[in-house]
């Protein structure tokens, strides 16, 4: 039950924070907002407040901020059609990046109490390459063959990336000296890797709030770069759909999370589901601003289309191609929530 609160909690405020993006926008341009809900399904709970009305909807795995002419069937002038492109693409826009936004904020938090992870060399194994390079305790990992490094995540982000290619280039810093080396991984349980680990956990970070405000941008940023990687294997076929969570999955690995880091501490509690729950937005705001239609990317690329064209498309046209996705996205969300019932029940 505890596991379900807290995915509860969590899921919520994700949720509230996207669609209250789309709300504010939506007043700031003048657009009527008709409905402003939590939830998915049957209303449990609503109130009419002006010309809105809020809700909470029994399922907590969704939400939505419903203006007047959104489907461009109004020719009322506070309707969502009837703004200019830009004003629309604010509106549609603000919801991914409030999500970006709520992540930032949470990192920040998890940052200031917890400490982050700098690319610093915390231990070498004497018998690894990166030792036989000359890379060496203390040592600030600064590029990846050319890519840039912040945090230590980063690197093991590389080597589950880059699992077909021994040699890689490494820039490192140490005593204010940049040095590049080539290092020939070592191949360890399938797979290539520096052989080095950071100095522990996380450190604390003593550089006051500047500092913190950096690597909570740090934070976000890889949480990003972390989900387009998925998104990458995904297509590319080094995963498949079985691998991905929907709320089911990710309910239970919520459960998971606080189970494991209980046991370390209220805060080290909290800080795990402020972890998870950055992840987790910075991945809902990556995955709306796909360009697929019915998601928030897909009505931004026929918006980005009506400038490049200085004519609108079609309102029927473009509904019908957002409900057309709307209902291949209804189709993968229950194979997925029916994949992670299986997997959490059955495997």
């Amino acid at each position: 039950m505890l596991k379900i609160i807290l995915a509860i909690i969590i899921f919520s405020l994700i949720i509230i924070v996207h669609e209250l993006g789309h709300f504010l926008l939506a007043k700031k341009n003048g657009i009527c907002v008709e409905e402003f809900s939590i939830g998915i399904g049957p209303t449990i709970f609503g109130i009419q407040r002006g010309e809105t009305k809020y809700s909470v909807k029994c399922l907590p795995f969704g939400g939505c901020c419903v203006m007047l002419g959104e489907d461009g069937d109004s020719n009322d002038p506070r309707a969502f059609g009837s703004k200019s492109a830009l004003a629309r693409f604010s509106v549609i826009f603000a919801g991914p990046f409030f999500n970006f936004l709520l992540a930032f904020v949470l990192a920040l938090f998890v940052v200031g109490i917890g400490g982050a992870d700098p690319a610093v060399v915390g231990k070498v194994d004497q018998t690894s390459a990166a030792y036989e390079a000359g890379i060496r305790e203390g040592d600030r990992i600064l590029r990846l063959d050319g890519s840039r490094i912040y945090n230590f995540r980063e690197i093991s982000l590389y080597n589950l990336v880059h699992t077909d290619t021994p040699k890689v280039d490494v820039t490192y810093e140490r005593d204010g000296q940049k040095e590049t080396v080539t290092v020939d991984r070592h191949r360890q349980n399938g797979a290539y890797l520096l052989g080095i680990s950071m100095t522990g956990d996380r450190e604390e970070i003593a550089v006051g709030p500047l500092g913190i405000l950096k690597y909570g941008l740090l934070e976000v940023r890889y949480q990003i770069k972390s989900t387009f990687v998925s998104l990458k294997y995904l297509f590319s076929g080094k995963a498949s759909v079985n691998d991905l969570s929907g709320p089911v999955g990710i309910v239970n690995m919520i459960g998971d999370t606080y189970e494991e880091s209980i046991s370390y501490g209220v805060m080290a509690a909290t800080i795990s589901l402020l972890g998870f729950a950055i992840l987790l937005s910075a991945n809902l705001g990556v995955m709306n601003l796909l360009p697929f239609p019915a998601l928030d990317g897909g009505r931004l690329v026929f918006i980005i289309l009506e400038m490049i064209r200085r004519k609108k498309i079609p309102p029927e046209k473009e509904g019908m191609i957002h409900f057309a996705g709307l209902v291949v996205l209804l189709a993968f969300m229950v194979f997925i929530m029916a994949n992670d019932i299986r997997n959490i029940f059955f495997s």
